[in-house]
């Protein structure tokens, strides 16, 4: 796999907002993230350090309506991100999974990155915010993700009573999950982890 970095870099401009990333699978845990929303940047920036990706977002959007179209947007590019990044998927692991504790909240990930895009989403929070950003978009940003990378995810919230606790560890669920998930398998030999021989829909 060496011989191949696993690295994207997409563009991605509508008449809501204006996204740039670049990815790299094979990173330190690097980030650079300027989305405007000082949560989300927080949880991108937790998310390249727990997946050990390198990952810089620069994204604008129309945050004088409301932070919806811009955290969606950049789980679209996300997503797209990883799947080209991951390009045939040889090599790789395919399943991972993660419990994280983050005080008294506990969150669980499991990924397949199986070529079919679905979300399942089990998480509640006991406010509608968390610093400006509406709990509610957490969701739609996860579902954004898996869609566009087209991985099967599984995002389950254990326990928690804080937000800010909930959130995180959902996202550092994520993170651990799909390190798992997409690293090298030393056994694999380069082969697709599908009796199919390849992972597409």
């Amino acid at each position: 796999m060496d011989a191949f970095p696993r690295r994207a870099e997409i563009a991605r401009e509508t008449s809501e907002t204006r996204i740039h990333l670049t990815l790299n699978l094979d990173g330190t845990g690097r980030a650079e993230v300027a989305t405007g929303i000082g949560f989300l940047d927080h949880m991108l920036t937790a998310l390249a350090r727990h997946s050990m990706v390198d990952l810089v977002v620069r994204a604008e959007g129309d945050l004088h309506i409301d932070f919806h179209h811009t955290t969606e947007d950049v789980g679209i590019v996300l997503g797209q991100a990883i799947r080209r990044a991951l390009a045939d998927k040889r090599g790789i692991r395919r399943y991972g999974q993660a419990l994280v504790p983050m005080d008294e909240a506990l969150a669980e990930c499991a990924i397949d990155i199986s070529g079919r895009p679905f979300l399942v989403w089990s998480a509640s929070f006991p406010r509608d915010k968390v610093g400006e950003m509406d709990t509610e978009l957490f969701e739609e940003f996860f579902r954004a993700v898996a869609m566009n990378s087209a991985m099967t995810v599984h995002l389950t919230q254990r326990a928690g009573t804080n937000a800010h606790h909930i959130a995180e560890g959902l996202f550092k669920a994520f993170a651990r999950a799909l390190r798992m998930a997409a690293e090298a398998d030393p056994r694999a030999e380069g082969t697709v982890p599908s009796t199919k021989g390849m992972l597409e829909a």
